[in-house]
């Protein structure tokens, strides 16, 4: 029988933390990025979920979905998630409340598995003990030599087959731009590219037509994931051999039954940190299964790991630079790739990460 263990704590804490150069997509540029990491008690134990968002949700997640949370059964975390939203359901619950969610659940989940002295991956039931992940970065602010670095990087250090750039900015730099990522990976990767959303659909059709020519396999975003009749368009009248993508601004199980239902894209993004946490990214893998259509994991990619593992249409990890530079550089236990694959460690409870309180205090917020 399980021991009745309850969630006693709930701690939230905001870390902002300089990006290592000026960053740039289609549609903005930024200079830091924000983890909101939530530590959550019971049994004698700590579980650990995080989300990238704004520093304003900490009260909430310290205040309202604490509240909501508390005293409740640790193993049960949909009960919690349930919660969660009913708790929310005057704020809103997309955007800044879904993150709040998705870091809170991630770590009911997490404590679960710390008590049960399982990994998280095993206790979720896995379909696979390693996942493939693509390099992911390539921003529209960087030079023509430090795009070709990066992604050759990937490639030759990593064991990425796949790697991804951003586009948008400028589309008159942009078939220039791919051209360029293609040399740096010649025949060894594929290339993705990325345009959150800043494209029409006349344009994004146009210039689908110019990076199939360097062979791009997925594009993602070409128009606002919220144009779901556009991107369903453009889907329709893509080259062979290009998947359209989006759903990473999935901020509850409906929107990417939707997204799904208007046959939008060719692979579902989702993103724990955004979506809901586990239990709700576990749901977006369901409905992907029903439709027969393939998921990606959107960044984060050591809290993607374990769930991912437990996904069975999962195809890959977004491997984010920025992402992955602050998960090594504040937690132990971050994977490492290895021929472009992560796996859990078989032999750490949890989600295996250890959040270096003393290393992140001079990034709190």
């Amino acid at each position: 029988m399980k021991p009745d263990v309850s969630i006693e704590a709930v701690r939230a804490q905001a870390f902002t933390i300089p990006t290592d150069k000026p960053e740039a997509d289609g549609t903005i540029s930024w200079d830091s990025t924000t983890l909101v990491l939530v530590e959550i008690r019971g049994g004698g134990k700590v579980g650990l979920g995080y989300t990238y968002a704004s520093g304003a949700i900490v009260k909430l997640i310290s205040g309202k979905l604490a509240e909501a949370v508390h005293g409740g059964d640790v193993f049960d975390p949909p009960a919690a998630w349930t919660a969660m939203q009913r708790a929310v359901r005057n704020l809103g619950r997309e955007g800044l409340a879904a993150t709040a969610i998705s870091a809170v659940d991630s770590a009911i989940h997490d404590l679960k598995a710390r008590v049960l002295e399982l990994p998280l991956w095993k206790l979720l039931g896995s379909y696979r003990c390693s996942i493939p992940i693509y390099g992911s970065g390539g921003f529209t602010s960087y030079s023509e030599r430090e795009l070709k670095d990066q992604l050759h990087g990937w490639v030759a250090d990593d064991g990425c087959s796949l790697v991804k750039m951003k586009v948008g900015s400028d589309p008159a730099q942009d078939v220039q731009r791919v051209k360029a990522a293609k040399q740096a990976i010649g025949d060894r990767a594929t290339l993705f590219v990325d345009a959150n959303g800043a494209y029409r659909v006349r344009q994004a059709i146009e210039l689908a037509n110019c990076f199939a020519e360097q062979e791009v396999g997925w594009f993602e975003e070409p128009v606002s994931s919220d144009d779901l009749s556009g991107l369903r368009t453009i889907r329709g009248r893509a080259p062979t051999g290009m998947e359209i993508a989006a759903g990473e601004y999935a901020y509850t199980v409906d929107y990417v039954r939707h997204m799904l239902e208007s046959e939008a894209v060719d692979v579902q993004q989702a993103d724990v940190t955004r979506c809901g946490g586990i239990t709700a990214f576990l749901k977006i893998a369901a409905l992907c299964e029903a439709f027969h259509v393939d998921l990606s994991g959107h960044c984060a990619p050591a809290l993607h790991l374990h769930v991912a593992c437990a996904s069975e249409r999962l195809r890959h990890l977004e491997w984010f630079h920025d992402h992955v530079r602050i998960e090594h550089m504040l937690f132990d236990g971050a994977p490492v790739p290895r021929n472009g694959e992560i796996r859990p460690d078989p032999s750490c409870p949890g989600n295996g990460l250890a959040f270096r309180h003393q290393d992140a205090a001079r990034y709190a917020t």
